[in-house]
């Protein structure tokens, strides 16, 4: 054993600062902590060691700093933060992977709840707009559904990972709270629901939800597939909901004119 190298471990601290808002409408403040290093830390991590021992690094007594974080193994999506400047899901982001002092600041698109903990609302609320959802209209047996393409599983497969969480309306320019864009994670949601063969019924009351909502807003800035932590093909299925905007307003058209 080196115990050298076991005693210089142990010395060894994790230096971090958190973006602090006590109320909605409080001015924001940072703190700085200091936590033992151990190996594989993430900032969850740190936030739980913040929790057991709120003191800041100057010796100052402060509180347990407030945050949302639900599974831990990145399939949620409730853990997303702004870490060292980059949004990602707290839960995965390594504290050996960071450099320190490590800034953990709340996502800025959505209004701050207290600390690191937002309002995603107007994220959800988007799923409603574009009937994220395949009807049914009664629960007999009606026997073997509608067969799908190992291309269309697929692809309905990769738009499926998609966690809610907010990283590409967080790093979307075109996107914020006070905007019309409706922002990629719902496009890519409206395009899952309608490759399905049931969810096709609604396609185009989907595809006007994206119309009203700002479909053609997006810049193309392509910043939501480079922080997708599930690497949805989010510039894929903003390209197909065009295209699906455009057959839309072509029989829009083309019905006028009968």
């Amino acid at each position: 054993m080196d115990t050298n190298k076991n005693a210089t471990e142990s010395q060894k601290v994790v230096k971090f600062k958190i973006k602090r808002q006590i109320t909605p409408d409080s001015e924001a403040y940072w703190e700085e902590f200091e936590t033992p290093w151990k190996p594989s830390l993430n900032i969850i991590t740190l936030l739980m060691a913040q929790h057991t021992h709120p003191v800041t690094a100057a010796g100052h007594k402060s509180t347990p700093a407030t945050y949302d974080a639900n599974c831990l193994e990145e399939v949620c999506g409730s853990c997303t933060m702004v870490i060292n400047g980059r949004v990602q899901q707290a839960c995965t982001a390594l504290v050996d992977k960071l450099e320190q002092p490590i800034t953990i600041e709340p996502m800025s698109k959505f209004p701050v709840v207290r600390d690191l903990m937002v309002d995603r609302k107007r994220m959800f609320e988007s799923l409603k707009w574009i009937k994220a959802w395949n009807p049914i209209d009664n629960t007999a047996p009606l026997g073997e559904g509608p067969k799908v393409s190992p291309e269309e599983q697929e692809k309905a497969y990769n738009f499926s990972r998609c966690m809610t969480c907010g990283c590409c309306l967080e790093s979307c320019p075109q996107w914020s709270s006070d905007e019309g864009f409706i922002g990629p994670q719902a496009i890519a949601q409206s395009v899952l629901f309608n490759i399905h063969p049931t969810g096709k019924s609604l396609e185009d009351e989907r595809v006007k939800g994206l119309i009203d909502n700002g479909l053609n807003i997006c810049g193309n800035a392509q910043n939501c597939a480079a922080v997708c932590p599930k690497e949805v093909d989010l510039i894929g299925a903003i390209s197909q909901a065009n295209w699906q905007a455009t057959k839309y307003m072509a029989k829009q058209i083309l019905g006028k004119g009968h």
